[in-house]
């Protein structure tokens, strides 16, 4: 499954980043979106890019030219917001 293909509220663990443009890959490595990470999709943009992923205790916008060549494992399913009574 891709990053892209996730929903708002989803949580998955990153299994592969093969973005081809090197420096691109890197910059994104550097700020922690590594192999084995834990990320949660916080909010898509209302067109669908760029799509802002918590990780590591900070967000990070990502577009969806690198989020379709991320490979994630989906890890459970999305938070339940509690009914306000």
């Amino acid at each position: 499954m891709k990053l892209s293909d996730l929903e708002v509220g989803d949580v998955a663990t990153v299994k592969k980043i093969e973005i081809p443009n090197k420096k691109r890959r890197r910059q994104l490595m550097i700020m922690g979106l590594t192999k084995g990470v834990e990320v949660k999709v916080k909010e898509k943009a209302p067109l669908g890019d760029p799509i802002k992923i918590g990780l590591r205790g900070f967000d990070l916008c990502v577009s969806n030219v690198d989020t379709v060549n991320i490979e994630v494992t989906p890890c459970r399913e999305k938070e339940e917001k509690g009914e306000e009574r």
